[in-house]
């Protein structure tokens, strides 16, 4: 019996020996690292300096300044006396669009201030046709072979009370969304003073509350454009209410996972492989997750693998729809005594969604979040092109092959992977110049992806292979 015993402990002791074995022979040979330990992520230090240029007191000087105009409802007043007078959507409209024009002088005519103005016709929540406005910044890449690339966060900038349809009370909309517009606004400020290769655009849409209809808007402009649109961050409630139950040292990341504009085709072949959880969206909140942990912004992304809060949503689903990568970014617990409700007190409880109620710190640290990202997007190089994964033969090494990434960036490529069951890249290899790569993993067993790298280790967004055969 002891024998037995003996036996088996030197069983496992072996086994433990040999697992130990091949971990250093991984390590000592550089073939791959582990991404759980820490961020595989080169910081910028112009990134850096950028972000940490992002001041709570401009925030919450901007979030006082759009709850000054009464209401942003999307209904609300648009005539010159009601923004001469400093009421109504339309003020605030055009105070925004100051403030970008504000930015493009400070960088020396770096942003391009533009309008997207159309007539939605009457619906559900329009009940007669309006003039919808979104105001947005372009600033343009650097780089001839990359401008076409584009990366984009929004908020916006509409408001409502219990009555959607209500046109005249006062709509406050701290939090829901003045927090979002000044996210976008503050990452035009401090991001306007860098030289980027790609194009980010600091956008702010309207009648997110009468139907994401500024959004499906632009959206659908961006599509119709043929646009190379890789990223859309959306922030809608990030001001971190101060409620007792409130977390503020994370921010919630949603994400599609079968893409609302995924084919029969796509569909079939992500129940074949086990795809769903790989669209491109979830790529861009992974991508969050690793540039929070370079950078430290000040808040952890949250990643929920689901599009937005349960049976709700948002502006980033316009883009979804038209295809284009999009998340939303929403604070950890919203108090739902301070969202979609008129300015009042009963029964001791104080409803309205009030500037008092909103954490600017917390705001700050999200753009900050955003910012990085951005910024981290639009200087790596193209994400590359074709990636495959070779199928011909059944064997268990795995095969992955690209072209080159396009824009003339790039000077490497690494392989990542993850088990099946992981919600985010857990290895790394570098592979060098080349366009494919032979790895000792069976396909069946885990999730590839290949990305970009340029010489000063800017990262692109990964893309996970379709099969080749």
């Amino acid at each position: 019996m002891l024998h037995s015993h003996l036996s088996r402990c030197w069983t496992a002791a072996c086994e433990l020996i040999m697992v130990m074995t091949i971990a250093l022979i991984m390590v000592m040979s550089g073939s791959a690292q582990s991404l759980k330990s820490g961020p595989m992520v080169t910081t910028d230090p112009q990134i850096a300096a950028a972000i940490e240029q992002i001041s709570s007191q401009q925030i919450q000087a901007n979030i006082n300044k759009l709850v000054s105009f009464g209401t942003r409802s999307t209904l609300s007043a648009q005539d010159q006396t009601s923004i001469a007078a400093g009421r109504g959507i339309g003020a605030a409209r055009e105070w925004i669009k100051s403030e970008f024009e504000r930015y493009s002088k400070d960088c020396g005519g770096c942003l391009e201030v533009k309008t997207d103005q159309y007539t939605e016709e009457p619906s559900d929540r329009i009940p007669k046709a309006t003039e919808i406005t979104n105001v947005y910044a372009v600033l343009k890449g650097t780089d001839a072979a990359n401008a076409k690339r584009v990366v984009l966060v929004t908020g916006h900038y509409d408001s409502r009370n219990s009555d959607t349809l209500d046109v005249n009370g006062d709509a406050p909309g701290a939090n829901d969304d003045a927090s979002g517009t000044a996210v976008s606004l503050e990452c035009a400020r401090v991001l306007s003073k860098l030289k980027l290769p790609a194009t980010i655009i600091f956008l702010a849409v309207a009648g997110e509350e009468q139907g994401l209809n500024g959004s499906s808007h632009f959206a659908k402009m961006a599509k119709a454009e043929g646009w190379d649109l890789q990223a859309v961050l959306n922030n809608d409630i990030v001001g971190g209410d101060k409620s007792a139950e409130q977390d503020h040292s994370v921010v919630r990341v949603f994400s599609e996972g079968v893409p609302a504009a995924a084919t029969e085709q796509d569909i079939r072949r992500m129940r074949a492989l086990g795809g769903e959880n790989d669209s491109a969206s979830r790529q861009v909140a992974r991508y969050i997750a690793e540039i929070g942990r370079a950078y430290n912004a000040g808040v952890e992304p949250m990643l929920v693998f689901r599009l937005d809060r349960y049976l709700r949503g948002g502006d980033h689903y316009s883009f979804n729809q038209q295809g284009f990568a999009a998340v939303r970014f929403t604070e950890f617990r919203e108090d739902f005594h301070h969202q979609h409700q008129n300015v009042r007190t009963e029964g001791g409880v104080e409803y309205g969604d009030l500037p008092k109620f909103v954490d600017y710190d917390y705001v700050a640290h999200v753009a900050r979040l955003n910012a990085a990202t951005l910024a981290s997007l639009a200087a790596a190089p193209a994400p590359p092109a074709n990636v495959h994964l070779l199928t011909k033969d059944l064997e268990n090494d795995s095969t992955l092959t690209w072209e080159t990434s396009p824009g003339g960036l790039a000077t490497e490529y690494e392989v990542l992977w993850r088990s099946t069951s992981s919600p985010e890249w857990e290895h790394i290899e570098k592979v060098g110049p080349g366009t494919h790569a032979t790895l000792k993993f069976s396909k069946d067993n885990v999730i590839f992806a290949v990305r970009a790298v340029d010489r000063a280790g800017h990262r692109s967004l990964p893309v996970v292979p379709v099969p080749e055969r």
